[in-house]
């Protein structure tokens, strides 16, 4: 969706010239254009860089210059944000990069990492990052990751994130589990018997005594959610 901006007006770029010559004015627009569209990033610090347009590119005199964000376009890590010439002798229309950063607290790695790796509280400690560098889910407390193996190399002071992790495997096929049934007021609990492997987010079946089989998520070892 195109975010809707007040028109910029400049004379910056009254003759034609070059593309990589960014107004100031043009900059800071590009900038508030880029943290507008963003999604609500609690305490986290933004950055937004603007980058240069192709210098190959000459452009039309223009007076009034609409910075927008493309449909489609996320403001996050590198991305871009669309220049559009609303007054002057051309309608024209460019796309410049622009980096964005978010500066917050989270877990990252003290020393590069191999793959396969059990992560322990000496490989691990929380510092201010920059998380846009990519869309998956960091994390922000350490305890959640020990014990945890890597599924990829990572560098020191590299984020984790979801990715970078096996899935972690809380029970196998066959095995004996807790089901646990969780309710607005109640929670009761029952054992049963894994019809396939309890893997970390993934729905899992479970036969109780009665035959019944029910799906639930793995929450730990042997155990199993259901929520009513």
């Amino acid at each position: 969706m195109t975010v809707g901006l007040a028109l910029l007006t400049t004379t910056a770029w009254a003759e034609p010239q070059a593309a990589d010559a960014l107004p100031a004015a043009l900059s800071r627009r590009v900038i508030e254009v880029t943290r507008t569209a963003m999604a609500d990033t609690g305490d986290a610090r933004v950055e937004v860089i603007p980058g240069q347009l192709d210098p190959r590119l000459r452009l039309a005199p223009c007076q009034q210059i609409d910075p927008y964000l493309p449909p489609g376009t996320l403001p996050w890590g590198r991305t871009r944000v669309g220049l559009r010439c609303v007054s002057g002798p051309v309608a024209w229309n460019v796309y410049l990069p622009v980096t964005v950063k978010v500066w917050r607290k989270a877990v990252v790695s003290t020393a590069t990492l191999a793959a396969g790796s059990e992560l322990s509280a000496a490989d691990l400690q929380v510092a201010e990052v920059d998380v846009a560098g990519s869309s998956a889910p960091v994390f922000t407390e350490t305890a959640r990751l020990l014990g945890r193996r890597l599924v990829n190399a990572v560098g020191a002071g590299v984020a984790m994130r979801a990715d970078n992790l096996r899935v972690r495997q809380w029970f196998a096929a066959g095995d004996k589990v807790t089901l646990v049934y969780k309710g607005e007021g109640f929670e009761a609990s029952t054992d049963g018997q894994a019809l396939n492997s309890g893997m970390d987010g993934q729905p899992v079946r479970v036969r109780v005594s009665s035959g019944q089989v029910l799906t639930g998520l793995p929450i730990a070892e042997n155990r199993v959610e259901v929520r009513s």
